[in-house]
């Protein structure tokens, strides 16, 4: 995971960051009224259904302006988009639009910007159920060389770990399988978890880091970043750069099944202690999760930014979302209710939020992670976070025929 910090239109951000200190808002209305003619024929999901904003629980609520910030990071990385067969598909023309209109509109203020998303989007709930847990960045000491004390690794992206693709998938390739290793045109599984535990990948020194315990190291391949102290004092920051393509499994829902105790017991806090409790049994646990994690260190982010996310944009406590980006494209607005408990207002969870990240375990239209910040602190809360949830996704007014577009 690496921040990239070269702007592709010198100017859009500053303008934007500079015009996000007015107070009302004042220029034309992109997204406004009538849909554009290309938008005729728009098939909508029937897994969404539309709704209008004021009867989104906690819609009016919102910090709308932190949101718009958090979205406005793809002003100048709309290559963060990508192509993606998800609905709402949000162009980068529409991404330009968007970003030219808030940095010329005056938005200082939560209730400016919500506005601001009124005039330009269409509520539509996903109907299916929703679940959010939580994910965060954790900070560990580490070694750059082995050591009695580190000597659990993190290892580095093998060549030729490539994603599973319709224009190189083999004939009777495992559909589980999302990744594989190509050398001289022949794709190959990849060893899982299991071994690589065991050294199937030991004599390509891989090694990027080493940390002093292995159960670290298995939530760090969970949540895909760390920031790590080293022992020479200085720090260093990874984030993930493939896998072996396995399917993920939770240990936890493995621990519930097997009668050790319950998905409230079973929160990470609660893991971890099993996993300390039962020394012997846990690498066992590790080895039934096949999926298997590389890193690259990250170098050119700044230190108060947050790790980067898969869009490759530096992710926002509290506004960014990790989906299943074959459901949600990334760059969709995602307002997400629950009866989470928000430390942020001290009432029940409801923010919009960015899609800008996914992960292993998250699958389906209705799921999500949450990214809630770096260290212990947030460690702790996101540990906590397994909630229904509803997800509403925030379509372009210029994607959706005129029918469709909320006008209250």
């Amino acid at each position: 995971m690496v921040r990239m910090r070269r702007f592709k239109r010198p100017g859009t951000a500053g303008l934007l960051a500079a015009m996000l200190k007015g107070a009302v808002i004042t220029a034309p209305l992109f997204f406004s009224g009538a849909a554009p003619a290309m938008a005729t024929g728009l098939t909508i999901p029937e897994h969404l259904e539309k709704r209008a904003f004021k009867d989104l629980d906690g819609w009016r609520s919102d910090d709308h302006l932190a949101a718009l910030k958090s979205l406005m990071r793809f002003c100048d990385r709309p290559e963060a988009l990508r192509k993606s067969s998800a609905f709402p598909q949000f162009r980068t023309d529409h991404l330009d639009q968007l970003c030219k209109e808030a940095a010329g509109t005056s938005l200082g203020s939560p209730a400016a910007a919500r506005l601001f998303f009124e005039a330009r989007f269409t509520p539509f709930r996903i109907v299916q159920p929703g679940f959010i847990t939580g994910y965060f960045e954790p900070e560990l000491a580490a070694s750059r060389k082995k050591t009695s004390q580190y000597a659990t690794p993190l290892l580095q992206k093998p060549d030729g770990l490539v994603p599973v693709t319709a224009a190189n998938r083999p004939d009777n390739w495992p559909d589980e399988l999302s990744h594989g290793r190509m050398i001289e045109g022949i794709l190959s599984e990849m060893p899982d978890r299991g071994a690589i535990m065991d050294g199937a990948l030991d004599e390509e020194n891989l090694e990027l880091v080493w940390l002093a315990d292995p159960i670290d190291a298995f939530f760090v391949h969970v949540q895909g970043s760390v920031r790590l102290r080293l022992t020479d004092g200085s720090v260093m920051r990874v984030g993930y750069a493939g896998k072996t393509g396995h399917p993920y499994t939770s240990i936890a829902r493995l621990l519930v099944k097997r009668g050790e105790g319950t998905p409230d017991e079973f929160t990470m806090a609660g893991t971890r202690a099993w996993l300390k409790e039962n020394p012997d049994k846990r690498d066992a646990l590790f080895r039934e999760n096949r999926s298997y994690i590389f890193f690259r260190e990250v170098t050119d982010i700044d230190a108060g930014d947050g790790p980067v996310g898969a869009a490759g944009l530096p992710l926002t406590a509290g506004r960014s979302l990790a989906v299943d980006p074959g459901h949600i494209p990334y760059g969709a607005l995602v307002f997400v209710g629950s009866d989470l408990p928000d430390p942020a207002n001290g009432t029940t969870f409801g923010r919009l939020m960015v899609a800008d990240d996914t992960g292993s375990a998250i699958r389906g239209p209705a799921r999500g992670d949450v990214f809630v910040g770096s260290g212990e602190a947030a460690g702790t809360y996101a540990g906590d976070i397994r909630h229904a949830a509803d997800f509403t996704l925030l379509v372009p007014n210029a994607l959706l025929p005129t029918d469709d577009v909320v006008t209250d």
